[in-house]
């Protein structure tokens, strides 16, 4: 098969002919239909993901596909089957899969899963004769993918697959930052601060909570006015974050989602939360940069909070998302700023990279 690999950090992806080998046992062949990029690829692209320690590796998570191929012991999905592929396969067995925090799994698999390992510590994947890692057990910028059968998740054929991708990272992502982590309330006023790809769905999961104030906030002029598309009721140019909130709801926000992943923003996102707010870090930050908030705004019961992956069980929450856009309630489509054939994988890199998409797709077949 083809894939996009990641050799060296810092360099272009190469497009090259990988072998797959078939599913071992509770493991399931996936005929990518459509991936996302974003911005964790570039992360791993930088060598600043620390899930990426060891190159060549095949990028891209964000997914969905068709199933091709089982093996031993699968049950849940067959061959012809129609899946989102999940970042997360919880083990189901583990302390927290049992307290139903499957979003944070410590289960063995799933550990070996995000390095990009399977459960036998092997791959599934290698060119020329050479090991090759899937990021975090996916890598769904090529043309199959060997994952877990708990990272799939069936949905029916009447959506479109490049659409439905976009639930696996980018919307999950932000529409659960809203949902499970934040629970925001009805009449509820919201900061959102970044509008990309992320950050648009987190407009959008205000906008499901009930929120009657969406405040979207961003340094570029385009990305406003995308948010105002997806629901967000008052834009700002981003400068003094707790200043421009403060003109538009007294006191502040009672939820602020910072997606940008720069401290320092984060900060300021804290800061225009009134006393009792809530803050929720929705972007990583670099390794090694340190987050400072003045001590006197805790004092006012403000809490910081952060979220992995939306907070999210698959199987639960990627079928309502599905089913949430068929009845016209979850804006997919205006997610989507280009779709591109693998061979032009660099070229929507550099498009995420600088801001100017809101998501770049890779499609296939």
């Amino acid at each position: 098969m083809r894939a996009a690999l990641l050799r060296e950090y810092g360099a272009p992806l190469q497009i090259a002919e990988v072998e797959v080998a078939a599913p071992e046992t509770g493991e399931v062949l996936v005929a990518i239909a459509a991936s996302g990029v974003c911005g964790s690829d570039l992360k791993a692209i930088d060598g600043k993901s620390p899930v990426v320690s060891h190159l060549p590796c095949v990028l891209g998570h964000e997914s969905a596909g068709v199933v091709e191929a089982v093996g031993p012991g699968v049950t849940s999905v067959k061959p012809g089957d129609h899946v989102v592929i999940a970042m997360n396969g919880p083990c189901g067995r583990c302390r927290n899969c049992a307290r139903g925090k499957a979003h944070l799994c410590s289960g063995r698999a799933r550990m070996a899963t995000i390095m990009g390992l399977a459960a036998d510590g092997g791959t599934r994947l290698s060119s020329g004769g050479e090991a090759v890692r899937p990021y975090i057990g996916i890598g769904s910028f090529a043309e199959k993918a060997v994952v877990g059968e708990a990272m799939c998740v069936k949905v029916g054929r009447d959506a479109p697959l490049d659409l439905l991708a976009l639930t696996a990272c980018g919307v999950i992502t932000g529409v659960g930052a809203v949902l499970n982590t934040a629970r925001v309330e009805p009449g509820s006023s919201v900061l959102v601060v970044g509008c990309g790809g992320v950050g648009l769905n987190v407009v959008q999961g205000a906008v499901l909570a009930g929120a009657t104030t969406i405040i979207a906030a961003d340094v570029a002029r385009s990305k406003l006015a995308l948010a105002a598309e997806f629901g967000a009721t008052h834009t700002v140019l981003a400068d003094d974050l707790p200043a421009q909130v403060g003109e538009i709801v007294r006191g502040g926000a009672d939820y602020a989602f910072d997606v940008t992943g720069v401290p320092e923003v984060l900060a300021k996102a804290f800061a225009a939360t009134q006393p009792g707010g809530t803050t929720v870090m929705v972007g990583s930050p670099a390794a090694g940069r340190n987050l400072e908030i003045p001590p006197g705004l805790l004092f006012g019961s403000r809490r910081l909070m952060g979220t992995q992956g939306g907070d999210a069980t698959p199987a639960r929450d990627l079928p309502l998302l599905v089913e949430l856009y068929q009845r016209g309630r979850l804006n997919l489509d205006g997610l989507v700023s280009e779709r591109v054939p693998l061979d032009a994988v660099n070229e929507a890199v550099a498009h995420v990279r600088s801001g100017a998409v809101a998501r770049s797709v890779i499609v296939f077949g």
